[in-house]
């Protein structure tokens, strides 16, 4: 790799290197000497040496003045160059663990700073691509982000959504674009046996949600037989598998009529669209419908967006869970499954469980634990990072 001599150094307050040199790669603004080493002096995405207050070198950083966190270390070694190199050597990397991972190529490649790749999320869908950036410091190596990857999988299209809330904290425009070749409107995917059609440019977030797969399949082994509810379904990625794994009628509830049109494509896809109703609407009022007409279920899902987004959100995430949790005990069959997942990196697993517990109280409920899930290992967990754990999902058994 080339040599990074020359660089302008960024330098901490006296004791705020501790946590760096334990391996958090994440720097605030408020850590920062800015009388010897202005914030302001930088451009946003511009590289930096990082150093300590007594001068030893840290490693080599993306700066941002106008973020909180205003330097992200992407590399110890202080003689290495942030470009080209640096990125086909991670990229590789990460390629290599998913292929080690998954026989088919469809998976999470990146996963920002778990794959040492700050603000990079690629999802593979087979030949096309889709990259999202939320960092000053990869939007500038966006292109080199590009040139790396069409060398090494040599993709039919690479699609930009840059459309992500994220990009705002960094002062970064917000955009969609084909990067690279031809982006058809619909792509498909296999997952666990199953096959989806998905919207890449107009779906949520990239067009799918990899990081459910493992429990997607546990679910569906517990489907057999069984009256299943999937609340927030968007495209039926629960339900579809659900009756694939011989659930005897599947109900998806989702507020977005396109999505849904997907959900009944994929469920027409995968041959058990007999066994598939699918409900348009609020989640909440749905739930209150299915209850008053008396409607039971022996397996629930419960996969929210993020209630909580920001820190400021956490009383009114955590009574919007607790108001999800409690509707949903209404529609439970005498002996059932709830599934109750959260996206929310600022909802921790035990404060789930509360909810769930409490859910369970409320209505008289008795609750056993089956076990917790995570993100699948395509979305591997920083260990110095503890935001990277974001998705927690509960399953337990609800009785009477």
């Amino acid at each position: 790799m080339s040599n990074a001599a020359g660089l302008p150094q960024l330098q901490l307050r006296r004791g705020e290197e501790r946590r760096i040199r334990h391996g958090h790669p994440w720097v605030y603004s408020n850590e920062i000497d800015t009388a010897a080493t202005p914030l302001k002096a930088f451009t946003p995405g511009a590289q930096a040496l990082l150093v300590a207050a007594n001068g030893r070198p840290l490693g080599v950083a993306f700066v941002n003045p106008h973020s909180l966190i205003c330097a992200r270390l992407l590399e110890r070694d202080a003689a290495c160059a942030l470009g080209r190199d640096f990125l086909h050597a991670r990229l590789s990397a990460a390629l290599v663990l998913r292929e080690r991972l998954f026989a088919e190529p469809f998976y999470r490649l990146a996963y920002g700073d778990s794959d040492g790749l700050p603000g990079l999320i690629v999802d593979r869908y087979g030949g096309l691509l889709v990259v999202q950036v939320g960092t000053a410091g990869m939007e500038v190596l966006l292109d080199e982000v590009i040139a790396v990857l069409v060398e090494l999988l040599a993709p039919e299209g690479i699609l930009l959504r840059n459309d992500t809330p994220v990009r705002v904290m960094e002062q970064l425009p917000l955009y969609t674009r084909i990067a690279w070749g031809a982006v058809p409107d619909v792509v498909e995917l296999c997952e666990n046996g199953a096959r989806f059609s998905v919207a890449a440019a107009g779906g949520q977030k990239t067009g799918w949600f990899y990081d459910h797969r493992e429990t997607r399949a546990r679910v569906a082994g517990l489907a057999r037989g069984q009256r299943v509810l999937d609340v927030f379904s968007y495209v039926g990625g629960w339900g579809v598998q659900a009756a694939l794994g011989g659930a005897s009628a599947v109900t998806c509830i989702d507020s977005s009529q396109p999505a849904l049109a997907l959900a009944a494509q994929n469920a027409r896809t995968n041959g058990v669209a007999e066994r598939v109703t699918l409900r348009c609407g609020n989640a909440f009022d749905e739930l209150a419908a299915l209850a008053s007409a008396g409607m039971r279920f022996d397996l629930v899902v419960l996969d929210p967006p993020a209630f909580i987004k920001r820190r400021r959100d956490q009383k009114s995430g955590e009574s919007a869970y607790h108001r999800l949790n409690r509707a949903a005990m209404e529609v439970l069959a005498d002996d059932a499954i709830v599934v109750s997942a959260s996206c929310s990196m600022h909802l921790d697993e035990p404060t789930l469980l509360d909810i769930v517990r409490g859910a369970a109280h409320h209505a008289g409920r008795r609750l056993q634990i089956l076990g917790f899930a995570g993100q699948g290992p395509d979305h591997p967990v920083h260990p110095a990072i503890a935001e990277t754990r974001y998705l927690k999902t509960l399953i337990a058994r609800v009785m009477r």
